[in-house]
């Protein structure tokens, strides 16, 4: 995770990182990049927090008030005027997707059972778990880590991405050097991630 935070006047936004976080999973995922300038215009409030990809309910509570008192430091030393009529939608398409995925999941379906009901490969199914996860929402897909990982392989898995710096796949891949396909590696750590972060 690369989280930038610029001109704290003094005060480190690493440090302020290694005081709030635990784990390389716990703000945002993906190795986004958020400045404070950006932060300041935009995330004045816990719920403008929680628009964040990566950031939920859990982790806005959590570490929110540390970042909003930084944020409204910054905003009154730079004099920064936000604009009021910012409005951000999503589609409808994306939203009934959605909600299809998390039920189907609520179903036990099977990953390949679900992307073909709507017309979906694989890979474009992993990525719509990827963003309905990392935006926080949880989901129990226990039921598709274990049809495809035993026991001994889950927790080899485990073990691999709590000690990673990094929750980038391909370090993964390359580490596991074909023993896995990169699609089961990507639900597991969409289940690694769920677990700890949501």
């Amino acid at each position: 995770m690369k989280v930038l935070i610029i001109n704290t006047q003094g005060r480190s936004g690493t440090t302020l990182l290694q005081e709030l976080i635990s784990s390389n999973y716990s703000i945002s995922n993906k190795g986004e990049c958020i400045d404070l300038h950006t932060l300041s215009v935009y995330k004045r409030s816990i719920d403008e927090l929680k628009n964040i990809n990566g950031v939920g309910d859990g982790k806005a509570r959590k570490f929110g008030f540390s970042f909003l008192k930084i944020i409204s430091e910054y905003v009154e030393e730079n004099q920064i005027t936000r604009p009021e009529d910012l409005i951000i939608k999503s589609t409808g398409t994306n939203s009934s997707l959605k909600l299809f995925i998390i039920q189907s999941i609520d179903r036990k379906l099977l990953p390949i059972d679900i992307a073909n009901a709507k017309g979906l490969d694989l890979d474009e199914l992993i990525k719509e778990l990827e963003k309905i996860i990392f935006s926080g929402t949880k989901l129990n897909i226990d039921y598709m880590v274990n049809d495809i990982f035993d026991e001994d392989q889950q927790e080899e898995l485990y073990d691999f991405f709590i000690e990673s710096d990094s929750d980038d796949i391909n370090i993964a891949v390359e580490e596991f050097d074909n023993d896995y396909e990169e699609s089961d590696l990507r639900l597991f750590r969409l289940k690694f991630i769920n677990d700890l972060s949501n």
